[in-house]
């Protein structure tokens, strides 16, 4: 399994595929990061609440 740069978390690799950029093994933050979102090629804070 892979996992999330930010948390650490398993994500699949059909999550991987769709979500990463291509060449990169781990995503940026996944779905279990609600407070954070990608900004191009970095990670933010989300500026507004994720629910």
């Amino acid at each position: 399994m892979r996992t999330c740069k930010n948390c650490g978390s398993e994500v699949t690799s059909a999550y991987v595929r769709v979500f990463a950029p291509e060449g990169l093994e781990q995503p940026r933050v996944c779905p279990h990061c609600p407070d954070k979102v990608r900004d191009g090629a970095a990670v933010r804070q989300s500026r507004s609440p994720r629910v």
